[in-house]
């Protein structure tokens, strides 16, 4: 079937469930989706996108993949990331990494029993701090052994295979500094992962969370086979993920986007329509250039981000469009909600459910503030490494900012320290994701994008650029103070 016609397919069928037959507001406070609801959702073979053609797949493209989390994202975000799951954190995975041995199986399930896959890497005492993950396997005549605890896994007691990250036992209590990646069945003998608590997630309610114990044996060819190292692989998969961000972001910020403009259009105060106000011009613009910015970034990862590519060392591109589109997000549903008054505060209402569900997606894979420091961190080793301290030159003569940080000539134009402190490192950060992130819309104009949407965009983030390095140059050296209670009640004072 001709894509086009396959993703309007699609579309219509989300419509149909979601509005005419009422899912929406029945997921509002409820857990889980029904199953009546995942399986009209389904029926159309929407992760097919990310399963190669000589396995019955669409062929993993990756212009697919994002617009069929798009599709889903302006219905339902928790929807959307049930597939991000699916799609970048296993399926490509297994799709790259996987032993031909057991591929076919793994894409039937998926293809024509309705199968899901997740990604078990976080740990109760080692969240961000992957590299020292306890979860541990050894080798037996059998296969391999796999022993730990994992938590936070979207899908929880739902998936049907996971890839589990472990290190290698090599003795007296030792782990091996690599990373392996095992695909574990759960309805294979030996192979369930028993859940010991569900989490009561704020918001995602479709999306079950919880603590994992494992211990479970799996045969040699459920093994992922890495092009050189495990941590590497790793890197590849996360950043993949981190560049399929925008197809989950893309569907919601247009969703923001139309119930803003239509809500602004029909609300009359004081004799004129509220669109007419100038400060709500600002705000309806802000995520106008947040739909124009997660638009460039699709039809960038479109290009870089699929399976052929080795993306472990494009930390600089994956970290930018994880974190921005994801502050986007966030600001878009703040917006929406501000716009709408008290009926933005219901549960039923699109942006105070929106507000709660992309908050999230600002922590994991990796929390923002994290990104934006390695972001700075891999720009200033650059920089050094080319002998550069002045921002503006240096990123003048970078390929993926030449011609974005022309725009910014008189915010750039500044010196770097090395030895920044951590919240300078965030602040730098937050600069140079926005910078990349125009190199993107630049892109996008090339290729025939509306004019004045680029152009209203390049406005709204030098505004926002202006404000960050006027923060960046800011001397705040604040500590907090341990023993605050003392002589610090107000009522003493009156």
């Amino acid at each position: 079937m001709n894509y086009s016609v396959f993703i309007k397919d699609f579309e219509a069928t989300l419509q149909h469930l979601f509005h005419e037959q009422g899912a929406t507001n029945s997921l509002n406070v409820k857990r889980g989706v029904p199953s009546e609801l995942m399986g009209g959702i389904m029926s159309k073979a929407p992760l097919s996108v990310s399963i190669p053609e000589e396995y019955g797949g669409r062929g993993c493209v990756v212009k697919e993949c994002l617009g069929v989390l798009a599709a889903a994202s302006y219905q339902s975000l928790p929807l959307s990331l049930i597939f991000g799951i699916n799609i970048a954190l296993f399926l490509e995975p297994v799709a790259k990494y996987a032993d031909e041995a057991v591929k076919k199986g793994i894409f039937d399930h998926f293809l024509y029993n309705r199968n899901m896959g997740g990604l078990m890497i976080t740990e109760p005492d080692y969240g961000s701090d992957a590299l020292n993950m306890k979860t541990s396997y050894r080798q037996y005549d059998g296969g391999y052994r796999i022993k730990g605890t994992k938590h936070w896994q979207g899908l929880t007691g739902l998936a049907d295979y996971w890839l589990i990250a472990c290190r290698k036992e090599i003795g007296e209590g030792e782990l091996s500094r690599d990373i392996d990646f095992f695909i574990c069945d759960v309805s294979q003998d030996n192979q369930q992962v028993v859940v010991e608590e569900y989490y009561d997630n704020l918001g995602l309610y479709m999306i079950p969370y919880g603590l994992n114990k494992l211990d479970l044996q799996v045969p040699p060819a459920m093994r992922l086979q890495p092009e050189t190292t495990g941590i590497k692989m790793m890197l590849d998969i996360l950043h993949r993920s981190r560049m399929q961000f925008p197809g989950m972001g893309m569907g919601f910020i247009h969703r923001m986007l139309d119930e803003a403009v239509a809500h602004c259009e029909s609300r009359v105060v004081g004799g004129g329509r509220l669109l007419a106000m100038d400060q709500v011009q600002f705000q309806v613009s802000r995520i106008q250039t947040a739909y124009t910015i997660c638009s460039a970034m699709c039809a960038r990862s479109s290009g870089v981000s699929g399976i052929a590519h080795n993306l472990a060392s494009e930390s600089l591109e994956a970290n930018s469009m994880k974190a921005v589109v994801t502050d986007l997000m966030q600001e878009s549903a703040q917006i929406l909600v501000q716009l709408s008054g008290a009926n933005g505060y219901r549960v039923s209402h699109i942006g105070g459910r929106g507000i709660i569900d992309s908050r999230p997606f600002q922590i994991f894979e990796g929390s923002n503030e994290m990104l934006y420091t390695q972001i700075a961190d891999t720009v200033i080793r650059l920089m050094k490494k080319q002998k550069q301290a002045h921002l503006f030159d240096f990123l003048k003569s970078l390929k993926l900012t030449s011609e974005a940080c022309m725009h910014f000539q008189t915010e750039l134009s500044f010196t770097v320290n090395e030895a920044l402190t951590q919240r300078k490192l965030v602040d730098l950060g937050k600069i140079l994701g926005r910078v990349v992130s125009v190199g993107y819309v630049l892109g996008l104009l090339e290729k025939g994008f509306r004019e004045d949407l680029v152009g209203n965009c390049i406005v709204s983030v030098k505004q926002e650029v202006s404000a960050l390095v006027s923060s960046y140059k800011f001397d705040n050296r604040v500590k907090v103070v341990p023993d605050f209670s003392e002589n610090s009640s107000w009522l003493q004072c009156v």
